[in-house]
C-alpha cells in the first residue's frame, strides 16, 4: 500500500475501532468520531496524494481550488468551472435559506475564498488579501512565521452558506522547499477528507511554482475525525480494496503568476498522470 494511502486509510480503521458515537443534531444523522490526528505528505517525490481506493471527482476538485483562490462567492461560478460541490449548500440548506443575508439562488456569502481574497477586519472595513500577501512574501524569500491565510472570520459566520471546515493554512520555507499546514476543525472521512488532502496538496504544489519553490511537506492537522452511520459500510468496502500507486502531477509550465490563477487557468491546465482507481462509492452527502 502506498504511504499516501495508507495513513488515509488509518482514519477509516481508527474510527471503527476506537470511534465514539453521537447523534448530531444539525444534520439529524448519528456519527463515529473521534478528536485529533495529524497526516504528513512528501510532495517532493513527485507522487500526488490522489485517493486510488475510489474515483476521485478531479476535475471538481480542481475547479473549486481555482475558485477559492477567485474569491469566488456564488454557485454558478464554481459550476463555470466545472465544479458542482457548492449547489447543494447555496440553494437547499434550510439554515441558509432562511438566513436574511442570503442574496438570492446560488449566492454563498462569504465562504473561503472570499475571506482569502477580502477579509474585512472589522477597523473600517479595511480589506486584507491574505493570499496575495503570502505569495508576495514568498516571491521574495521571507519566511517569518506569519504567512498564514484564515478562512475562520468569527465576525462574519453568520454572512457564510456554510462556515469553514478547513479554517486555515500556513506556509513556511524549510531548506529552499515550500511547506504548508492545514487546520481542519470538521473532518468527514468518506467525502471531505480525500478531497482536502488533494486540493491543499495541489494548493502547495502552485504556490511552489509560481514563488520559484519546490514543494516540501503537507502536514494536515485534524480535531473532530467522523464516519456518518449511513456511510459505514461503505466505508468498511473502501477499506478492503487494494491502492493502486498514486499518480504524479503536471501543472501548465506557464503559469508563474497569482493574476494568471485569477485569469486564464482552467482546469485543463492541470492533470493527473497515471492515475488509476476502483470504481466511483457514492457515499451519502449530509449538508
Amino acid at each position: 500500500m502506498n504511504n499516501f494511502e495508507t495513513q488515509y486509510i488509518d482514519l477509516i480503521k481508527n474510527i471503527q475501532s476506537n470511534g465514539s458515537y453521537r447523534e448530531n443534531e444539525r444534520t439529524g444523522k448519528g456519527c463515529y468520531f473521534y478528536h485529533g490526528d495529524m497526516m504528513k505528505f512528501d510532495l517532493s517525490s513527485g507522487e500526488f496524494p490522489l485517493l486510488t481506493t475510489k474515483k476521485m471527482a478531479v476535475k471538481a476538485m480542481i475547479g473549486e481550488l481555482i475558485g477559492f483562490i477567485r474569491g469566488v462567492d456564488n454557485a454558478k461560478d464554481f459550476r463555470d468551472l466545472k465544479c458542482n460541490f457548492w449547489n447543494a449548500n447555496a440553494n437547499e440548506s434550510v439554515d441558509w435559506l432562511k438566513n436574511p443575508n442570503r442574496k438570492g439562488e446560488d449566492d454563498l456569502g462569504r465562504i473561503y475564498g472570499v475571506q482569502a481574497r477580502d477579509w474585512k477586519s472589522g477597523l473600517g472595513g479595511d480589506s486584507v488579501d491574505q493570499l496575495k500577501n503570502c505569495i508576495d512574501k514568498l516571491s521574495s524569500g521571507v519566511d517569518d512565521r506569519r504567512l498564514i491565510v484564515s478562512h475562520w472570520n468569527p465576525g462574519e459566520v453568520h454572512l457564510q452558506a456554510l462556515p469553514p471546515c478547513h479554517m486555515f493554512y500556513q506556509f513556511g520555507i524549510r531548506d529552499g522547499k515550500l511547506d504548508m499546514c492545514m487546520y481542519q476543525r470538521s473532518c468527514d472521512v468518506p467525502l471531505g477528507i480525500p478531497m482536502n488532502i488533494a486540493s491543499y496538496a495541489l494548493l502547495l504544489k502552485i504556490v511552489a511554482q509560481i514563488t520559484g519553490l519546490e514543494a516540501g511537506e503537507f502536514t494536515h492537522m485534524m480535531w473532530n475525525i467522523h464516519i456518518y452511520a449511513d456511510q459505514m459500510e461503505l466505508a468498511k468496502e473502501q477499506v478492503e480494496r487494494v491502492p493502486f500507486d498514486p499518480p504524479t502531477l503536471w501543472i501548465n509550465p506557464n503559469i508563474r503568476s497569482l493574476e494568471d490563477l485569477e485569469t486564464w487557468v482552467s482546469v485543463n491546465d492541470f492533470d493527473f498522470i497515471d492515475y488509476i482507481s476502483h470504481p466511483k462509492i457514492d457515499y451519502p452527502f449530509s449538508a
